[in-house]
């Protein structure tokens, strides 16, 4: 991936937010080649007014995140989220997920500028990306997709426009809605393993007695979806 250039950006500083283990990675392999001071917040302590007044950036930009980011983050400083929906189409939880329930195989991954209101804010560009694979492959690649977008948006000092159209708004997700119980295909079967096949995240599942099935690395065949399973004991409330 080719980094940006920019005639001032060697003079900016840039902050990159993310939870999960890929968007360190992206940050260490790409991002923090590209041109200007560029500083990580990887978590939920790190990331405070006070931290973010310290570096003083030009842009915080926010690969993947689980919490609400403070006002005064937001209020103070240019926020930038990529969100996995052709938004309008989309705003809310688990973008991913719902998208591949709703038989979607591509989507558009929007850069917001952040607001108080989640994913309604106006947007820096878009850019399609495939749905197809696991969940992790899909977030890695939604990351590099970000990136390259990222390198967009501080090259050309892009200014936000605002969303158009009617809003769809998605319901996050609960883990136990991850569970393969009653699914009627193959097909329900294997999107759902997948969708939902990343590190740090619940697997889909399946509970009998007293054991816990969770799958995982499913492969789509003609006849049949093989997965790998790890089996464990049912965890109670209170255990």
């Amino acid at each position: 991936m080719n980094s940006p250039s920019a005639g001032t950006s060697a003079q900016q500083k840039y902050v990159l937010v993310g939870c999960r283990p890929w968007n360190r990675r992206l940050f260490d392999d790409v991002l923090r080649e590209y041109e200007g001071e560029w500083h990580f917040i990887g978590s939920r302590e790190e990331l405070t007014a006070a931290s973010v007044r310290a570096i003083n950036p030009r842009f915080v930009f926010f690969l993947h995140w689980s919490w609400k980011v403070p006002d005064e983050i937001v209020k103070g400083f240019e926020c930038v989220c990529f969100h996995m929906t052709d938004v309008p189409y989309g705003r809310g939880g688990s973008p991913l997920q719902n998208l591949i329930l709703r038989g979607h195989h591509e989507t558009q991954v929007s850069a917001l500028r952040m607001t108080q209101e989640f994913d309604a804010g106006p947007v820096y560009l878009k850019a399609p990306m495939s749905l197809e694979g696991r969940a992790e492959d899909i977030y890695v690649r939604a990351g590099e997709t970000a990136a390259r977008m990222i390198g967009r948006i501080i090259r050309e000092q892009m200014t936000p426009v605002p969303q158009t159209g009617e809003a769809v708004i998605f319901k996050r997700r609960k883990p136990e809605q991850s569970n393969v119980a009653g699914l009627q295909s193959l097909t329900e079967i294997y999107d759902y393993i997948r969708m939902l096949d990343a590190e740090e995240y619940p697997h889909a599942f399946l509970e009998a007695g007293e054991l816990r099935y969770e799958f995982s690395k499913a492969v789509r065949l003609a006849d049949r979806v093989v997965a790998e399973v790890s089996i464990t004991p049912v965890r109670r409330d209170g255990e």
